[in-house]
């Protein structure tokens, strides 16, 4: 049978699944893709048998189980002044990226122009493409990555949809300031665009800094669909679960394509996760638990060669290895697998024409037995 014409032709394996496989058929030390490798709560694991022992195994409702969405409304509201309601205004989903998909799904037609700001996460431009819109790129420049207002708004037009702004942000660990998210606000005052803000790592914030989520402002709440991933706030990325808040008549929207895509999502760790999170704890003191992760990161690769800012947020670390090699990132990155025994992620594949900075990501959401053996190499380059 000969296929049709792809709608995704340039689109390949992504990056993650590559390094990792590159690691596992060279045995080395993952740095690359996102994931913790040590064990969750047992707390939470003890949940999880409560409710499947219990009887929770059937579907759930379309939106969630109510108990669960009346704790993350109230988690919402309590930390951000919002007003989210949990009978409209929220859906458990297949994690993040089941959320960003679907809220892109629902409004993105032909010719809609979505700006999305390089590097970026890669789920993002192949969503738009998919329903006929056009990835506008901003390119951050690196190492600051901060993001040029003024470009931004020389980059709308009367075709845009939708603004795509991820913080804490993946792959740089930079965090958006009060002022970053006043200047958005601005830009979009007045308009109809739409607003997809990926808060994922919420509670991963450094260095007493805060995490303004765009559900602190009322004006960008109007218009804003914000994606959250219990994956990686609860060190459990394989149950791929997360959840999506938005105003009412755009939720609607989003559910209409929600029930016809995955319609509803893992009812017992759904309760789990509903009386895991009764203890604020539970997520208040993420940000120290991983504020730890990256300065011990930090303190055993100081003297190497490379050259970093510590990340403010996320559990990812750029470092720049220019004072090593001019190697373009990918050859550099294969060739650390191959001949080093550690595997990260070359930045060059998020940015726009695969802009070379000579940058590296690392994640640090690693046993510290883990980091100490990743950094004898690095310290070795």
């Amino acid at each position: 049978m000969k296929l049709s014409t792809s709608k995704l032709p340039h689109i390949g394996t992504t990056i993650f699944t590559k390094m990792s496989q590159l690691a596992h058929e060279h045995q080395a030390i993952n740095l690359s893709q996102g994931f913790p490798n040590y064990s969750p709560d047992p707390v939470l694991l003890e949940e999880v048998s409560k409710a499947l022992h219990n009887g929770k195994n059937q579907y759930a409702p379309l939106q969630g189980i109510f108990s669960l969405r009346e704790t993350l409304c109230h988690k919402l509201n309590t930390l951000y002044g919002s007003d989210y309601q949990p009978k409209t205004d929220i859906t458990l989903t297949a994690g993040a990226t089941q959320a960003i998909f679907t809220a892109i799904s629902a409004f993105i037609k032909a010719e809609d122009e979505v700006i999305v700001f390089k590097p970026a996460y890669d789920c993002y431009e192949p969503a738009i493409e998919l329903y006929g819109g056009k990835p506008v790129l901003i390119q951050m420049q690196a190492p600051s990555y901060k993001i040029d207002w003024e470009e931004v708004a020389a980059k709308i037009s009367s075709k845009t949809k939708m603004i795509i702004i991820n913080s804490p942000h993946n792959p740089s660990g930079k965090v958006l300031q009060q002022k970053d998210l006043e200047q958005l606000q601005q830009l979009v005052e007045g308009t109809n665009i739409l607003i997809l803000s990926d808060e994922v790592y919420e509670h991963l914030v450094y260095d007493d800094q805060k995490h303004y989520s765009v559900a602190h402002f009322p004006k960008l709440a109007e218009r804003s669909f914000i994606t959250y991933s219990f994956g990686k706030t609860f060190h459990v990325t394989g149950w791929k679960l997360g959840y999506c808040v938005a105003p009412k008549a755009m939720m609607k929207e989003f559910n209409k394509v929600h029930q016809y895509n995955v319609f509803c999502v893992n009812h017992p760790m759904q309760v789990a996760i509903n009386s895991y999170l009764q203890e604020e704890k539970h997520y208040m003191q993420l940000g120290d638990f991983y504020q730890q992760k990256r300065d011990y990161f930090l303190s055993l690769i100081k003297d190497s060669r490379l050259e970093l800012t510590p990340s403010e947020g996320t559990y990812f670390q750029a470092a720049s290895y220019k004072n090593i090699s001019q190697e373009k990132d990918t050859v550099f990155a294969l060739r650390l697998i191959k001949e080093k025994g550690l595997a990260t992620i070359p930045i060059s594949v998020f940015n726009k024409d695969q802009q070379d900075d000579h940058m590296l990501r690392f994640c640090f959401a690693k046993k510290d037995e883990t980091l100490k053996a990743a950094a004898k190499i690095i310290n070795t380059l």
